[in-house]
């Protein structure tokens, strides 16, 4: 297993982050708590949860993963052995009625009843990542291509959002700082605004990232590479879609597509499209279509960490799998080949 540094914090977190975000839905907890040992036992010691896990969200289903993540940790005794990475979430503009009485800001009120209703679904005293799931304002994610200027949308100022971040950091209730779903706008405005205000610096920040959708690679590739500020790729799988279980409308029994009210951000004219494309070269190379989906993500230089997920014990070891592929010159021309013929048709 490798291990890299996040960001400029001096912790270390393996190249493969464990996604956790099927536990209490599509998993029950014994089989949360059996990917667990299997990933430590591979040397996985990065795991990425959220509050708002598991997904899809409902009121039920409401901090159950951090739960099951909790259990693991009496059960075991193992926190130190991981480093955890969890999330608050952002102005849910009526989605989420459930959280905090439907007002869920980035503000000092929700964080710190956030983390603590983390911590103590966590069974532990502190989390190692704590993330912003989304901006409050309104900006770019979840497959929309266009920015809509809203300033009086804005919400919390990031100033204050940091502040408590600060605080907590100060506390020891977490140690460093994430973004999730962000911009360059927002990065570099948070990387200022530690600079000039001695707020804490963002580590890392958390997108999706995948074949089907390389928007990251425009212009937020630099600002990881040139700040420190590494990407915490997830989706690697495209939600499932780079599987090819989805193709011609597809919606098997038990999936995420099959649970889940919301529609995909990969359910687009061109998936299908591309993901046959994809899957013709991984079978001319005698590769798995999805560990080469996985492998083309983690060996780009500016990705910390590839988040993987699964609902099976054999999907999960095949995804680990993945990290001993190196794609070679050859299937890196077919893929942007491919990418040039038909770019981000997921973004």
């Amino acid at each position: 297993m490798e291990y890299r540094p996040l960001g400029r914090t001096g912790l270390t977190v393996s190249a493969i982050g464990l996604g956790t975000m099927t536990w209490g839905r599509q998993n029950t907890e014994a089989e949360g708590h059996a990917q667990m040992d299997r990933a430590l036992e591979r040397g996985v010691t990065f795991w990425d949860t959220a509050e708002m896990y598991a997904v899809p969200p409902t009121a039920e289903s409401y901090g159950r993963t951090e739960e099951i993540i909790g259990t693991w940790f009496r059960s075991r005794g193992m926190r130190d052995k991981v480093v955890l990475a969890s999330k608050v979430i952002g102005n849910g503009r009526g989605a989420f009625p459930w959280i905090r009485g439907g007002t869920a800001r980035l503000d000092r009120a929700n964080i710190l009843a956030a983390v603590e209703a983390s911590l103590r679904r966590l069974q532990t005293d502190r989390i190692d990542l704590y993330q912003l799931h989304w901006p409050d304002r309104l900006a770019v994610r979840f497959g929309t291509r266009s920015y809509r200027h809203a300033p009086e949308e804005d919400g919390v100022p990031l100033e204050e959002t940091l502040a408590v971040l600060g605080d907590l950091v100060r506390d020891g209730k977490i140690r460093a700082v994430g973004l999730s779903n962000e911009t360059p706008w927002g990065v570099m405005t948070c990387l200022r605004l530690a600079a000039e205000a001695g707020l804490p610096r963002v580590a890392s920040i958390q997108n999706a990232y995948n074949l089907l959708n390389r928007t990251f690679e425009k212009s937020l590739a630099e600002v990881a590479l040139r700040e420190d500020v590494g990407l915490l790729a997830y989706s690697p799988l495209g939600a499932g879609t780079l599987a090819g279980k989805y193709l011609d409308g597809a919606v098997p029994a038990g999936t995420r597509r099959a649970i889940d009210h919301r529609k995909s951000r990969y359910d687009t004219p061109n998936a299908d499209a591309a993901v046959r494309a994809y899957h013709a070269i991984a079978r001319r190379h005698g590769l798995e279509p999805t560990q080469m989906a996985i492998a083309f993500v983690a060996q780009q230089p500016f990705v910390t960490s590839t988040l993987i997920g699964a609902t099976d014990m054999a999907h999960l070891d095949s995804n680990i799998d993945a990290f001993d592929i190196r794609l070679d010159d050859a299937v890196l021309a077919e893929i942007e080949a491919v990418h040039a013929a038909n770019p981000d048709p997921c973004p």
